[in-house]
């Protein structure tokens, strides 16, 4: 098979919600009927001793919750499928805008009881800046929900991107029947069922024909003839382009708990969705069929296998062919590194593989040679932009609690923030170490790291800081003596950039009116 052809037959994007609304529940059903996995887990049911396939963390088991991005690839109908499925909940968020640099489309899924909510409103602010495509599904109908039309307001009033339904559903809660396509003028019929593959759908070329009462009643067959009817009228066709340029967010219903709607999400999305793009290397377009091999680092995680303690790269590959075996250059080292052993990811599973294209997320076993934003290549010399760290929100103090585990704790803190998942800052004077982050659930998780994963104990004490501001002057005099007037207040980040550490918002803005040669900057990349 060509180049061209493997990138044709690739699809990667990214499942994005509001927690709780139902995203790591749709991402299991997808798999589910992706044939990747046998049987639907629970992703919170202390009955059931299986967790949601994409959740595999001790402490996402614990809480039922996902903080940490999955990988899973699969075959469907003839498509390779990278899903990335993304922490819901905002303590987790800067890793999912991460995600969002290494897909090309979007599936959002909103919750029809609560509408629109405030993470997916955010979420939706970063896929507007990348103008990436963005499906809705909105779920949960088997549930007394708000009205549709009321829900497809809302999403064009909170999230500022016009919608076209291509699914409506007849009925809701109590009363749900089930969906008709808009899209393929088809009819399926709801039945719970957690487990089963049933979504048989039958075709209903003429929805005036009398055989639609004989599936849903006279009243539900009237009521939906004349939603059909006014939706036509406002919406149309649908312009595949409009979706693909990011201006038009196709919308279906379902249930996604019991397998409901979910196959005809994932049918049409194959039909309409991206194959992958180019991306912009320094000031350079690479498009996918570029011949030669690029990619970048937009994860890594430590420790996936507890057992072997070791720590993985995730690379999305932008153009060319991946072959293991061969030189890549790392362009932040300048210097070449032969790729022995790289992976495909199912959650935790992984396997090896020889050869990867563009779209595909491939795993690299790292001894601490990358960060995220790294970039590989095979000829091209340059750096892929876009990923990076946002001043964080909440401070709080490292206390060791061990000092003999002092090394563990060192080497645990360095893996975890190269990992993104927080960000570590060590102040000039003293040996103090504060942690920035954009939640407080962070802190929880990195403890509980910490200790099952390094054998470090920490408490984090309360710091009085307000943000943390990379600086730089153009003026290399005007950057010492500002260093050395406010050293108390200077550290430095995990690559040593240097940072001042504000206490409060009104002393940031004094800080800057009198020092008019510093530039203080609230992201790293400058």
């Amino acid at each position: 098979m060509s180049l061209v052809q493997e990138i044709d037959k690739r699809r990667t994007f990214g499942i994005i919600s509001h927690p709780d609304a139902g995203k790591t529940t749709l991402t299991e059903k997808l798999l589910l009927f992706g044939g990747a996995i046998q049987k639907a887990g629970a992703v919170k049911s202390n009955k059931i001793d299986m967790h949601a396939r994409s959740d595999w963390m001790d402490i996402e088991k614990q809480r039922g919750i996902s903080v940490a991005t999955s990988v899973m690839a699969f075959e469907y109908e003839g498509r390779r499928i990278n899903l990335l499925d993304t922490p819901g909940h905002q303590d987790f968020a800067e890793d999912t805008y991460r995600t969002l640099t290494a897909v090309d489309s979007v599936i959002m899924v909103i919750d029809c009881v609560k509408g629109v909510e405030i993470q997916t409103e955010k979420l939706m602010e970063v896929c507007r800046m990348r103008s990436t495509p963005v499906i809705s599904f909105i779920n949960k109908l088997d549930r007394e929900g708000r009205d549709p039309y009321d829900l497809l307001d809302e999403i064009e009033g909170k999230l500022g991107i016009n919608v076209h339904p291509l699914s409506w559903p007849i009925g809701m809660g109590k009363t749900f029947k089930g969906v008709y396509s808009l899209y393929d003028k088809s009819l399926r019929l709801f039945q719970a069922s957690r487990q089963q593959l049933h979504e048989e759908a039958t075709q209903i070329e003429d929805i005036n024909s009398s055989e639609l009462e004989d599936y849903i009643g006279e009243k539900d067959a009237a009521q939906l003839r004349e939603d059909v009817e006014l939706l036509s009228d406002l919406y149309g066709d649908l312009d595949v382009d409009d979706y693909l340029n990011g201006d038009v967010a196709p919308v279906f219903f379902g249930s996604a708990v019991n397998n409901f709607g979910v196959k005809e999400l994932l049918d049409t999305f194959l039909n309409i969705s991206p194959r992958p793009k180019g991306r912009m290397l320094d000031e350079k377009s690479i498009e996918p069929e570029y011949k030669d091999f690029t990619g970048f680092v937009f994860k890594i995680h430590a420790n996936m296998d507890p057992k072997h303690r070791n720590r993985i790269a995730f690379l999305r590959i932008c153009s060319g062919k991946f072959e293991r075996g061969l030189n890549y250059y790392h362009t932040r080292q300048d210097k070449k590194f032969r790729i022995s052993q790289a992976t495909a990811f199912m959650a935790q599973d992984k396997e090896t593989i020889d050869e990867a294209y563009p779209g595909d997320i491939i795993g690299l076993y790292d001894t601490g040679n990358f960060k995220i934003g790294d970039t590989l290549t095979l000829g091209e010399k340059g750096m892929y932009r876009g990923i990076p760290s946002f001043s964080p929100e909440i401070f709080r103090e490292v206390i060791n609690k061990d000092a003999m585990k002092t090394k563990q704790l060192e080497k645990g803190l360095s893996q975890l923030m190269d990992e993104g998942v927080a960000q570590l800052f060590n102040f000039e004077l003293g040996s103090r170490k504060a942690v920035g982050v954009v939640g407080q659930l962070q802190f929880e998780v990195i403890q509980h790291r910490l200790k099952n994963e390094y054998g470090a104990t920490v408490e984090f004490a309360p710091m009085q800081l307000f943000k943390a501001c990379w600086i730089s002057a153009e003026d290399e005099n005007k950057l010492n003596e500002f260093i050395k007037s406010k050293q108390r207040h200077i550290a430095r980040d995990k690559d040593g950039k240097l940072v001042f550490m504000a206490e409060s918002k009104a002393w940031l803005q004094m800080v800057q009116d009198n020092f008019p040669d510093i530039q203080f900057h609230f992201t790293s990349e400058f």
